[in-house]
């Protein structure tokens, strides 16, 4: 009786490993491939067999799904260095947005790898890199980076799309390029010369500059001069004559008073000689200077 338990377990349990292994699912955004002992499952004579989304069966034991996405992917090809029309070195910077269109070729250009996915990738860089150095072989620098960039991303879309859908099985989308510069070894050497030269440019302004500046400034001297002998002259004018009309008040004032005139003066000598106390006079107290500090008075 417990042989018989066993038995049963044992096959049950085999019934559920073969019917996990023959039903599975395909989702929405797959489609996948029958490969039984090797070789693809075909319908309708030679055709590869492609599973829509939904349940399935297949064969335990002797069938392999292969699942593939179906969504939109994007592969990235930076720093492809390309020579263009004038033997000059670009480095290139694009990305490619493709998607799967024929199943059976794709898993048979890709070896049927686990990997697929990578050498799909790897062999799509490849022929976009031909492609693009085709076409920037037949341009010069001035046109793949302005005059004709349009043109350019429209050829290499058209030329690397019919190689791929031929080769791979894939559909190419749009192929856009993102960055075109030159060498960093060539980068060095422009951005040097740009350099000098931008060197050179601000120097020679300077020099314009300061030469300018000179011949203002020189100006700026000249008319500096100029205002000040003019003003030198109004002034000697105006002291002349206040000293002209201080020496008619002088002489109008003698005429009618001489000895108030001389009393005047003696005071205002009298006023700039004692201007601070600390002053010091050495003078005979006799002299003339000091007759008006004497008690002595002229009368009239």
């Amino acid at each position: 009786m417990k042989k018989l338990s066993t038995s049963v377990l044992v096959g049950i349990l085999l019934v559920l490993f073969l019917f996990g292994s023959s039903v599975f699912t395909v989702y929405e955004t797959d489609r996948a491939l029958i490969v039984r002992l090797g070789r693809l499952v075909t319908e309708d004579g030679d055709k590869a067999k492609v599973l829509e989304p939904g349940i399935h069966v297949k064969i335990p034991l002797l069938d392999t799904a292969l699942f593939f996405d179906t969504r939109l992917n994007m592969t990235d090809i930076s720093s492809a260095r390309i020579v263009t029309s004038e033997k000059k070195d670009l480095i290139v910077d694009l990305y490619v947005e493709w998607r799967i269109n024929d199943f059976a070729k794709f898993y048979t250009s890709t070896f049927g790898m686990g990997d697929s996915r990578d050498r799909a990738e790897e062999l799509l860089r490849q022929k976009v890199v031909d492609v693009l150095r085709a076409e920037f072989g037949q341009r010069t620098i001035r046109n793949v980076v302005s005059g004709e960039r349009k043109e350019l991303m429209e050829r290499l879309k058209t030329n690397t799309g019919e190689n791929v859908i031929a080769g791979l099985g894939m559909e190419l989308v749009d192929v856009r390029i993102r960055r075109i510069d030159l060498p960093p070894e060539v980068s060095d050497a422009v951005f040097d010369r740009m350099r000098s030269e931008r060197k050179r440019v601000a120097t020679e302004l300077r020099a314009n500059g300061e030469s300018k500046a000179e011949v203002i400034r020189a100006e700026a001297e000249k008319q500096r001069r100029v205002l000040l002998a003019e003003a030198e002259k109004e002034a000697q004018r105006l002291r002349g004559e206040g000293d002209a009309l201080a020496m008619r008040t002088y002489s109008a004032s003698y005429s009618q008073s001489p000895e108030f005139y001389e009393f005047y003066k003696s005071l205002e000598a009298y006023k700039q000689s004692f201007n601070d106390k600390q002053d010091v006079l050495v003078l005979n107290p006799n002299t003339s200077f000091f007759k008006y500090f004497r008690n002595t008075v002229t009368k009239p």
